[in-house]
Parts: C-alpha cells; structure tokens; sequence
C-alpha cells in the first residue's frame, strides 16, 4: 500500500495563479506563431501512408499519422488501434475517462496519485476528462483544478489528449478555468451549462457559452457541451446547439450526452454529425450504437477501471465480435451500477491498485462500506475482471 503523498495541495486557498487573457482575434501574432509551430512539428512527422479523404488529416496519439475511418470507392480504411485520435484541426475523438480526483486523508487533492491514475489511463489508450461528474469537480475550487491541471502537463503528460470540465456556475471561474486550458494546450474543453438557476431560457444558455467564447477570445478553443439533466437539471436543446453553430462554428465542435436516452443522443447525432459536430456517448453501453450512428466515441465514467476495453470497442466497433464486446462492457457497467458510482469507482482502484487510499472521497459523498466493497471486488473477481499495470505504477 503506497503511503499518502507528502505533496497534497492543502485544501485552502492558493495564490490565484494566471491572469485575464485580451481577447485575440484570429490572424493574431499568437495565432500566427501557434500555425507556425504547428507547421514545424508537422514537418517532422512521417507522411501518412494513403488519402482516406482529401484534407482530412488526424494522427494517432502516440503514434504515426493515419486517417480516420471513411467509406471510400471500395473497402473502409482500416482504422487504427489506440481508442483516441486528435485531428489536426484540433477535434478529439475517441474514449475519454472522467479522471477521478484522489484525496489525502485530509481531504486535499493528491497530485502524485492523480498524474500516477493519469498516466496508467494514457497507457490503455484512453483520454483525460478531467474535472468531469465522476472527477468530483464541483467539490474542486478553481485554484485545485488549477494547479492539478498544471502537474500533469509539467509531468509531460501530453494536454492535447484532455478535455478538462471548465463548466462552473460563475461566468469568470468558466472563462478562468477555459483560458488556462488553452493556456497549456489542451485539446478542448468538456463545458456544463451554468447549473444552479432553473429553468433556463435558450436565450439565457446561449449567452453563457457565448461570453465564455467571446471573452477567452482563443481561436484554438474547442467547446464540448455537456449535456447531464440528471444531475444538472439544465438540458442542452437542439436550439441551443443549432445556435451556437451558427455563431461560432469553429469553436462549438461537439458535446457529450450523459442524459441517458439514446433517442436524445440519436437526435443530435441526425442534427449535427453531418457538419463537423462530434457526439459522445456519456455511458460505453451505448458505444456501438454511438459509432454505428456517426458518433464519435464516449466520455465514461467505468473508462476509468475498465479502459483498456471500451477503447478496443471504439478501435473494431467495425469488427463481427462488436456485439459481444459491447455486451462485456455492458455486464462490468452493471456491476459498477449497483454501488454509488464515484466510491465504487475508487474502491475498485484502491483494491486493484493496492492503494487503499484511493477509496477517499470528499462530502457530500461517502465512501463504500466494508462490505460494500467486498461485495464489489467479489462480483468483479467473478467475472475475471482486472486492471492491468495499474498496481505497477
């Protein structure tokens, strides 16, 4: 069992690190040194065996350059392995994970523990999500975020394979948290509707993601709304989302459904797929339909224990075993559903990854029970269920 990390961010305010980005507008001088780099770092890139579809380019993480799927004149291109691909104009597609965010048994965040959690989930080809539901974000000030933010991309974990929650309450914590994203280079960011008002107008959610567009003022951002009625009892509509394109077709470039209706998520798919607009799948048991649909992957909660999985469905979703993974996933996903999902969650990664620690959580929430937790390995264990490399890290 690993000890407590010695280097916790206590859990009172830090110094308010960063200042207010000036709005840039593109052709900028940022603009043009940020193309430039890109140009440079392209060159030095091997080129990419064949043409799937002209001008659409995407490179694997970790990997060569490749092009995504696409039904041509004859066979599809193969797709590649590694669960999550990043465009070159900055679109993310693939599994990500929801980081769950460890706690000291103070109740501070743990950054060793968290860039050790992130790295093992790199390397089951999955991205980063992180301050999602699952992450405990809105138990997390601006400040924490911040600063585990931060420890990552200095750790050399790779920031345009995450998509941190920048979603708040309070206009300037979004537009703060969303600037610093870009800051560093993340690949986009996954925003929640400002959720503690009720019954929001269209006109009153449009504003919200606009301002926060308009003020971070990055032509790099890329916007992911997310969509999670269950918990934020503020629902995305279509109106919203047909809006916001309008507007900024650029930066609204998808969002993730945790809704729980297919029929919602089909929807979007129907209404936006066609013009660039990317649909996750907030749950992997409706990853299939998700990619036989036009989707473009899932934002899961269980992708944090079970990774290495949900993104081989998402690499052979074109595969004759599809259904029979999608059913695998689907039987572990149930298993994980019987227990509050965030401790169930951490005891999983506190017994598999010899950690107890892990099993931390910060109120309102409440750590599994002992037998809960018995309950929970002794059913995973029934299913042969493991997480690979996880206690090596």
């Amino acid at each position: 069992m690993r000890a407590a990390s010695a280097k916790a961010i206590p859990l009172a305010s830090r110094r308010e690190s960063g200042t207010s980005r000036r709005s840039r507008t593109a052709g900028s001088s940022s603009d043009e040194r940020g193309a430039a780099s890109r140009a440079t770092s392209a060159r030095k890139r091997p080129a990419p065996a064949r043409t799937a579809e002209p001008g659409i380019v995407v490179r694997l993480i970790g990997g060569a350059p490749v092009y995504p799927v696409r039904q041509t004149a004859g066979a599809p291109v193969p797709h590649p392995t590694g669960g999550l691909i990043v465009t070159d104009n900055h679109r993310i597609k693939g599994v990500l994970s929801p980081v769950v965010t460890p706690f000291a048994a103070d109740l501070a965040t743990d950054p060793e523990r968290f860039v050790r959690q992130s790295r093992w989930l790199l390397s089951q080809n999955v991205g980063l999500a992180v301050f999602g539901t699952n992450s405990e974000a809105n138990s997390l000030s601006v400040e924490e975020k911040i600063e585990l933010l931060d420890r990552l991309v200095g750790a050399g974990l790779d920031p345009a394979r995450m998509m941190p929650g920048t979603g708040c309450c309070a206009l300037p914590d979004s537009v703060r948290l969303t600037a610093h994203a870009m800051k560093v280079g993340c690949g986009g960011v996954l925003m929640l509707p400002p959720f503690y008002y009720k019954g929001l107008s269209d006109d009153g959610l449009f504003r919200s993601f606009a301002e926060v567009i308009e003020r971070v003022g990055e032509s790099r951002l890329r916007v992911y709304l997310y969509h999670i009625p269950p918990v934020a009892h503020v629902p995305i509509t279509l109106g919203v989302v047909e809006r916001l394109l309008a507007k900024y077709p650029a930066q609204i470039a998808g969002m993730k459904d945790s809704g729980g209706d297919w029929s919602n998520t089909k929807a979007f798919i129907d209404a936006f797929a066609k013009s660039g607009f990317d649909v996750f799948a907030g749950s992997e048991t409706f990853l299939l339909q998700n990619m036989r649909s036009g989707g473009a992957g899932c934002i899961s909660a269980t992708a944090n224990v079970n990774p290495g999985p949900i993104a081989r469905l998402f690499d052979t979703w074109k595969d004759a075993d599809a259904d029979a993974q999608q059913g695998r996933l689907d039987m572990i996903r149930g298993i994980f559903q019987k227990f509050p999902m965030i401790p169930a969650l951490k005891a999983a990664i506190a017994h598999h990854g010899r950690d107890a620690g892990w099993a931390t959580v910060r109120p309102p929430l409440v750590a599994l029970t002992s037998a809960q937790s018995s309950a929970l390995v002794g059913e995973l264990d029934q299913r042969k269920f493991t997480m690979p490399g996880l206690a090596a890290r």
